[in-house]
C-alpha cells in the first residue's frame, strides 16, 4: 500500500480507535465519534441487524457487546487506499472479534467517525471451504466399497428429514430461499427448502407472460455464481426461472418441490420446531432448530372484498394469478392498480389487442428505466462500474454503507435530476390525467420501496401507451362491481370481461398466521419498513427493516426475501447468524427490535 500521509492519517486513526475498544475504555472510543454519527452493524458487533446513531446509542451499544464481543486487529484492508472529498475521508477496513473476521467501511470528518459500517465476513473455525480451502472432489487412490459423489448426494437426499433431520428449513424457494439455501450449503448447515411448485424457478415461471427484470444484470447476480457476461442487462421471467433451477442443481440444494407447509409450532423447551409437511402427497414431519419464512417480501395477495364482485359474470383475478393477455383479445379488461405490475399486465393486454383501462386510486411515482440505470445505478450497477474496477461485493457495502436515516438525503438529488431530464415525459403523462408522486420526500424509488414496498414503476414502455391514449386512465374508487363491469365513487362504469386486481400485497407475518395461528404472527408484527413515518411505513423510527435477517421476537424464527439484490447480499448476514447457533457460539443480540405494529 502506498505511504501517504492519508495513508497515515487513516491508519493512526484506527490505531487510537482499536486501542480504546481494546483497553475498554468506551469513552475514549465514543469520543471518537461526530455528534451526529452512524454506526451499521450487520452481525459482528450486535449479532443483530442494527444501526446506532449519535453518541449516546453508540455508548449504550458498546457497554452493552464490548465485552463479548472482543473487537482487535483494526487496519486498512488490504490493497485499499483511502480517498478523500468533500473533507470525508473514506476508508475500506478490516479488523477481528473473538469468533470472527470482519470487513467495513468507515467515513471520516475532521478526523472523526461519521459513518462506521461493520459487517462480519466469516466465523473462525468455519470458514467456506473456497479458494485454498476448496475440497478436493475426486477421491484418488483405491478403496474398496467407496461411494461416489453421486450416491452420496442421492444418500443425503433419501435421509435428510426421514432418518436426519435438518437443522435449518426454508419455507419458500424463490430466489430468497435459493440464495440462503446455498449460503447455508457453503457453511455446512443441514437445510431443506420447502417449495410449493413443481420445480425450482416457478415462481417466476408462473408469473403473466410479460414479466421481466426492472432492475439491471449487475444488481442481481446470486452468491457465488454470477451471470454470465453476455447475460441480458434485464432478465425475461422464463430465463430466470431456468437460472434459479440451475443454480438450485449445481449448488447441491436439498430443495423439496411440491411440498407445502401445513402447520408449524415451536417448542421452548427443546427449541425445536414440529413442521408438517405435504410433500407431494406424502405427509412428513420435520424438526428443526431453525425455521426460516422466505416466502416472499411482498407476502399474502391483497384481494380486495368489493361489493358485489360475486356477481361478475367475466373472469377477476389477482394480478399474481394473472395467466397473460392471450385468452383476452378483442375483450374489454379492467385493470386496479397502477404499480409495476399493472403497468406490465397492462401493457401486455393492448399488445395482444385488448381493450383495457387502467384504474388508478392513489398516486405513482414512475421513474423511466434507462435514466434510473444512469442516475441512480450507474456508479456501482453498471458495465461501466465493472470497468472501473468496482465488484458487485464492493458495491453492496458502498450501498449498504449509507444510514437509512440519511439515505434520503443522497436519493433527492439523483431523483431531482431525473425529473428535470424527463420533464417532457412527466409533462405528457400529467397531460394524459396520470397521478405522479416522487414520495413523501421527494426521495424517489428507492426509499419507497424501503419504506412501503409498493407505489411505484420503473418504467419500460407502458407510460407511453398511457400518454397516447392507448391504455385507457380512469382516476377514482372502486365503489362496486357489477354483472359486466365495476362502478367508480364518481358514479362512471367501466365495462369488462376480466378484471385484474393489482392491488398488491400483505406483509410477510400473514404467512406466519395461516401456518403457525394469529398469536405467533401478532409476537412478530409486522414485516419491512423502515418505521420513518411517512405513507404506509408507520413510525416509530425502528433503523432497519423491521424483521428481515435478523432475529425477531420469536425465538428461532426469521424472515428473508427482498429482491435478487437484498437476497443475494442479506443471505451472507443471516447465514452467519444460524452457522454460529448451530455450532453453540455466544450470540448475545443487542438491540432486539419492539414490535409496534402487528400487519
Amino acid at each position: 500500500m502506498l505511504d501517504t500521509p492519508l495513508v497515515h492519517q487513516t491508519e493512526t486513526f484506527l490505531k487510537s480507535f482499536g486501542d480504546a475498544l481494546a483497553a475498554g475504555d468506551i469513552e475514549a472510543a465514543v469520543n471518537l465519534f461526530q455528534d451526529d454519527c452512524y454506526w451499521r452493524d450487520l452481525v459482528a458487533f450486535t449479532w443483530n441487524l442494527k444501526t446506532v446513531e449519535g453518541k449516546d446509542q453508540v455508548r449504550d451499544m458498546l457497554t452493552s457487546q464490548l465485552g463479548a464481543i472482543g473487537p482487535s486487529n483494526w487496519t486498512l484492508a488490504e490493497g485499499e487506499v483511502p480517498t478523500e472529498e468533500g473533507g470525508v475521508i473514506t476508508a475500506w477496513i478490516r479488523f477481528e472479534t473473538k469468533l470472527a473476521r470482519c470487513f467495513g467501511l468507515i467515513r471520516l470528518k475532521d478526523d472523526k467517525i461519521w459513518t462506521l459500517l461493520t459487517t462480519m465476513v466469516e466465523l473462525k473455525g468455519h470458514e467456506e471451504p473456497k479458494g485454498f480451502q476448496r475440497p478436493l472432489g475426486a477421491k484418488h487412490g483405491a478403496g474398496k466399497h467407496r461411494t461416489t459423489w453421486k450416491e452420496e448426494r442421492e444418500k443425503e437426499d433419501a435421509e435428510l428429514g426421514y432418518t436426519q433431520q435438518p437443522y435449518c428449513v426454508i419455507i419458500g424457494g424463490g430466489q430468497g430461499g435459493i440464495a440462503l439455501g446455498a449460503r447455508l450449503r457453503q457453511l455446512g448447515v443441514p437445510t431443506i427448502i420447502v417449495e410449493k411448485n413443481d420445480r425450482p424457478g416457478d415462481s417466476w415461471r408462473n408469473r403473466y407472460k410479460s414479466l421481466c427484470l426492472h432492475d439491471p444484470v449487475w444488481y442481481d447476480h446470486l452468491p457465488y455464481i454470477k451471470f454470465p457476461e453476455n447475460w441480458p442487462i434485464f432478465s425475461p421471467k422464463d430465463k430466470i426461472g431456468d437460472w434459479l433451477e440451475m443454480y438450485t442443481k449445481v449448488m447441491e440444494l436439498n430443495y423439496w418441490t411440491r411440498s407445502v407447509a401445513r402447520s408449524a409450532s415451536y417448542d421452548a423447551a427443546t427449541g425445536e420446531w414440529t413442521i408438517v409437511v405435504d410433500r407431494d402427497g406424502e405427509e412428513v414431519t420435520l424438526r428443526p432448530k431453525q425455521l426460516v419464512m422466505a416466502t416472499g417480501m411482498s407476502g399474502k395477495a391483497n384481494v380486495p372484498a368489493f361489493p358485489g364482485m360475486a356477481k361478475f359474470q367475466g373472469d377477476q383475478h389477482h394480478s399474481s394469478k394473472h395467466p397473460g393477455p392471450d385468452a383476452y383479445r378483442g375483450k374489454k379488461a379492467v385493470v386496479v392498480g397502477s404499480n409495476n405490475s399493472a403497468h406490465d399486465i397492462c401493457a401486455a393486454l393492448w399488445e395482444n389487442d385488448v381493450d383495457v383501462t387502467m384504474v388508478q386510486r392513489s398516486s405513482t411515482h414512475i421513474v423511466k428505466s434507462d435514466t434510473l440505470m444512469d442516475v441512480g445505478l450507474g456508479a456501482l450497477y453498471s458495465e461501466e462500474a465493472v470497468n472501473a474496477g468496482m465488484t458487485t461485493e464492493k458495491a453492496d457495502l458502498i450501498f449498504a454503507s449509507l444510514p437509512y436515516r440519511i439515505l434520503h438525503q443522497f436519493q433527492i438529488p439523483a431523483y431531482a435530476e431525473m425529473k428535470k431530464r424527463d420533464a417532457d415525459f412527466y409533462d405528457g403523462l400529467e397531460k394524459a390525467g396520470f397521478w405522479l408522486d416522487w414520495g413523501d420526500d421527494d426521495s424517489g424509488l428507492f426509499m419507497k420501496y424501503l419504506r412501503r414496498g409498493s407505489g411505484y414503476y420503473i418504467d419500460i414502455g407502458a407510460s407511453q401507451l398511457i400518454i397516447d391514449g392507448d391504455i385507457k386512465l380512469k382516476r377514482g374508487q372502486v365503489t362496486e362491481v357489477v354483472e359486466d363491469g365495476v362502478v367508480l365513487d364518481d358514479g362512471s362504469k367501466l365495462e369488462a370481461d376480466v378484471i385484474v386486481y393489482a392491488t398488491g400485497y400483505g406483509s410477510m407475518n400473514g404467512w406466519v398466521a395461516d401456518l403457525m395461528g394469529q398469536d405467533m404472527a401478532d409476537r412478530v408484527g409486522k414485516v419491512w419498513g423502515l418505521g420513518s413515518d411517512t405513507t404506509k411505513d408507520p413510525g416509530p423510527w425502528e433503523g432497519e427493516q423491521r424483521n428481515m435477517w435478523k432475529p425477531t421476537q420469536q425465538q428461532a424464527l426469521w424472515f428473508h426475501g427482498g429482491n435478487l439484490h437484498q437476497s443475494r447480499h442479506y443471505s451472507q448476514f443471516l447465514s452467519l447468524q444460524l452457522k454460529a447457533r448451530m455450532e453453540g457460539l455466544d450470540t448475545p443480540v443487542y438491540g432486539l427490535q419492539e414490535v409496534y405494529h402487528l400487519s
